[in-house]
């Protein structure tokens, strides 16, 4: 019995452009390439699930937008269907905000047991704490 390893063989764009994708594969790779490292290489599966998460996004933004009573959407319109993703970096930061201010009142809790603890060691042993 011999070990053979099978060879992944990466579908070519030409391929990728048959799967019935919702936007030109090569656009979707241009971008992505031109924001990643010269030396990255991306595999097919990545480009394929990166351009259905497009889709899916677009998707999502198109049913809002479908969501108003107008025949015509104008820009407004676009700006508030899209606002949840471009908030996403916004809410990130104030999370971290908010779990550094923790952090920090957990620090000033700890020091106050320890002030306690040191300071009235005589009232723990008299009522057995």
């Amino acid at each position: 019995m011999t070990d053979e390893k099978k060879e992944e063989v990466e579908p070519t764009d030409e391929e990728l452009e048959k799967k019935n994708l919702a936007f030109a594969n090569a656009q979707v790779v241009r971008v992505m390439k031109a924001n990643m490292a010269k030396d990255k290489m991306i595999k097919a599966e990545v480009k394929i699930a990166m351009n259905k998460f497009l889709e899916k996004i677009c998707v999502d933004i198109s049913k809002k937008l479908n969501e108003y009573p107008y025949a015509m959407i104008d820009y407004r319109m676009f700006r508030e269907a899209v606002r949840p993703y471009e908030e996403i970096e916004d809410i990130d930061k104030e999370k971290k905000r908010i779990i550094k201010h923790l952090d920090t009142l957990k620090a000033d809790a700890d020091k106050l047991i320890r002030d306690i603890q040191k300071t009235l060691p005589e009232q723990d042993r008299v009522y057995g704490v």
